[in-house]
């Protein structure tokens, strides 16, 4: 099968970067994707993983993708794929905008930029993700923008993954 890729682009900011999809590490989570694609939505910058952005949307994967190509260091390029409960999310201490209700799932759609990331969150320990993709262009344009929504913030920022 053919390479496929995606881009995955900060709307306002007009900044993207390019990423193949890991089928052959992540097979039914790169499938589950890249049926759903274009997704879009607002942007979050994490704040214990560190170097990561991601948008939150609901299911899209008729089944749920199993744990494949795992991780809980992601390294610059990676974009992982999370599932969470809302009861995992539902509270103030995430700093979400809108309400994630207990018992919807979300799914929560990263990119990370840097290194030094730790999937290891205060309240529910490891946090394990799923990699899917690896950035093979634009990372260092992208990683500037992330680091200016880390600093000036992200409010009104749409992070967007669409097939390239």
């Amino acid at each position: 099968m053919a390479d496929r890729f995606v881009t995955v682009s900060l709307e306002k900011r007009g900044v993207h970067c390019t990423a193949r999809l890991l089928a052959d590490r992540a097979p039914l989570t790169c499938a589950a994707v890249w049926d759903a694609l274009p997704l879009a939505g607002d942007v979050y910058h994490a704040k214990y993983a560190r170097n990561e952005i991601y948008a939150l949307f609901p299911p899209f994967a008729s089944t749920e993708p199993p744990r494949e190509n795992p991780t809980v260091t992601p390294i610059p390029g990676d974009l992982c794929y999370f599932s969470f409960a809302g009861t995992e999310l539902g509270t103030g201490a995430y700093g979400y905008d809108r309400e994630v209700r207990p018992g919807a799932a979300v799914v929560d759609l990263a990119l990370f930029y840097e290194r030094n990331n730790l999937l290891l969150n205060g309240d529910v320990g490891w946090v394990p993700g799923i990699v899917w993709g690896q950035v093979v262009e634009g990372l260092d344009e992208m990683a500037g923008a992330c680091q200016d929504l880390w600093r000036t913030g992200a409010a009104g920022e749409t992070l967007s993954f669409r097939r390239a």
